[in-house]
């Protein structure tokens, strides 16, 4: 068994550097030299062994099987919800009922803003709610696209967009997990998280149409967002403290999309944005017409995303998801891993081997739901088998680059997750005493940013938060729940997001483009976050909302 080591140069400083080597080449290769993200992903991976092999003497045989297991993972679940997506994006796009689609979402508003706000804040909302692993980001932004957004608005948006209801993502994923690690109650951290999300509810759906049409036009539809800001924001807060983790998004996603359509039947935008290009002229309210199409045509165009919908909520809830694995499922400890890395103070209280075990659940992954609904929606649109086995194969020939680039990111985040380089990068965050609040919310933010999941950040620095919360007389609920939150503003510039983005708008070698639009957004709603937190934890009447 080794044992992780988190200051090899006896300077935390010095050893947070080398720790940082691996992330600084990957974003450096994406996003200033525009290297192609599978290229860049394995040069990071090399980089990352050789820093923790050499650096932190983690043993070779135990960083490659880890980097394994992450490229696995990368393939299962997250790659496999990406292939299925756009296997069912390509079947409704060949079959031309994205036009229907769009004058349908027209039956809502005619103007682009106004189905930003619906497709990418609310719907978006409620994929994560019901699934989580990249879903909303492939399905808002494929069907941007077919809106007609330019794929770096697509995706950046989408990115954006996909932020406040992480938290709460795949029926409260991350919150039972940080439960898990910490040992703290459920219900309290739920409603910690409550009471601060809801402020970045409320605003992201301003922050989402500003980053798209600037300033004044974001202001011209204020109404619309504030009703969809605020019928997200006030379910979260009430579902969080009074229920728990499991429903939020999918309840407040479904109650923020009612009142926004139902707002829209009354109140229209003095000019309306017909082009998805933010830089037209837009046109008087009293020029514009909404086309009808048939009821046949509307029922064709939205069934599959009916459908899917429907099939990714059945398979997130945890009863179907025990009843699917009862039929079948494979718990395999990674040989040469599995208990072979010892975790120890002060990033946890007591020392732990880390548990390796890889969980081959084809069954009851989100991406089989997907890929279900995605045969029920050919099959309905008059594909025949043969025809749907065509169209997966030139699926996954098209998403081949970027299935080995999630692969290789996710090994990248595994081998600093076992080498314990992420904890001393966060052990760095956690020596600045009064300012712990602050810096403690971008350990969240770090942690989703390198693993690509709010969950996964959750459990590699959800001790750490409490221990070092406890140290110095804060609130261990309060900056537990500070890692979740801050986590959320991470999304948008984690590398597998970006590959997730960039594949479902079909823009490949984009991913520094990408990267580059969303790293501001991500940054300034990150130091937000903290500054909340900091309010919280020294600050009346805020602090009123610790308790």
């Amino acid at each position: 068994m080794w044992t992780q080591v988190y200051d090899p140069f006896g300077n935390m400083a010095l050893s947070a550097l080398a720790a940082a080597i691996p992330i600084v080449v990957l974003l450096g290769a994406i996003g200033l030299f525009e290297i192609k993200a599978h290229i860049a992903a394995a040069i990071g991976l090399a980089v990352a062994l050789l820093v923790v092999i050499f650096i932190f003497g983690m043993p070779a045989q135990i960083a490659m099987t880890a980097a394994g297991y992450g490229a696995a993972f990368g393939l299962l679940p997250i790659g496999w919800i990406i292939l299925n997506v756009l296997f069912l994006y390509n079947l409704t796009n060949d079959k031309g009922s994205f036009a229907v689609l769009q004058e349908s979402i027209r039956g809502i508003s005619d103007d682009r803003r106004l189905q930003l706000l619906f497709i990418a804040f609310c719907l978006g909302a409620f994929f994560e709610g019901a699934a989580g692993f990249g879903t909303p980001v492939a399905v808002t932004a494929a069907m941007l696209i077919g809106l007609g957004f330019s794929p770096l608005n697509a995706s950046g948006l989408s990115l954006i967009a996909n932020t406040a209801p992480v938290a709460f993502g795949g029926l409260g994923t991350p919150v039972i997990a940080l439960a898990a690690v910490t040992g703290l109650d459920i219900l309290e951290l739920s409603g910690m998280i409550g009471r601060q999300l809801p402020f970045f509810s409320l605003l992201v759906p301003f922050w989402l149409i500003w980053a798209f049409a600037g300033y004044r036009r974001m202001l011209e539809i204020w109404p619309a967002i504030l009703v969809a800001g605020l019928s997200f924001a006030i379910p979260q807060y009430v579902i969080s403290n009074f229920h728990g983790p499991w429903l939020v998004d999918v309840v407040a996603a479904i109650v923020s999309m009612a009142s926004l359509a139902a707002f829209l039947r009354v109140w229209r935008p003095a000019t309306i944005m017909t082009s998805a290009d933010p830089n037209a002229v837009a046109v008087p309210a009293s020029e514009t017409a909404t086309a009808k199409a048939s009821k046949a045509a509307l029922v064709a165009a939205w069934a599959p995303w009916i459908i899917l919908s429907i099939c990714v909520f059945a398979w997130g809830v945890p009863q179907s998801k025990a009843m699917l694995d009862a039929v079948w499922v494979a718990k395999i400890p990674v040989f040469g891993l599995h208990e072979q890395v010892l975790k120890v103070p002060p990033v946890v209280a007591v020392p732990h081997a880390e548990a390796a075990i890889f969980n081959v659940n084809i069954l009851s992954a989100t991406g089989t739901g997907i890929l279900v609904a995605a045969i029920i929606s050919g099959l309905l649109m008059g594909y025949n088998p043969v025809t749907l086995v065509k169209s997966y194969f030139r699926t996954i020939y098209m998403v081949r680059f970027s299935l080995l680039t999630i692969a290789c990111m996710l090994a990248i985040g595994f081998v600093t997750r076992y080498a314990g380089t992420d904890a001393t990068l966060g052990l760095a965050l956690a020596n600045t005493g009064w300012f712990y609040p602050f810096f403690g919310t971008l350990i969240g933010w770090m942690g989703v940013a390198l693993t690509g999941s709010d969950t996964a950040s959750n459990v590699l620095f959800g001790g750490l938060q409490r221990v070092s919360a406890e140290q110095l007389g804060l609130n261990p609920i309060l900056m537990s729940a500070a890692n979740s939150s801050g986590g959320v503003m991470g999304k948008m510039i984690d590398a597998q997001s970006i590959v997730v983005a960039s594949t479902a708008t079909k823009w490949y070698g984009h991913e520094g483009t990408i990267l580059r639009f969303v790293f501001f957004h991500s940054i300034a709603l990150a130091v937000l976050v903290g500054l909340l937190v900091m309010a919280q934890a020294y600050l009346w009447p805020f602090t009123l909302l610790v308790h």
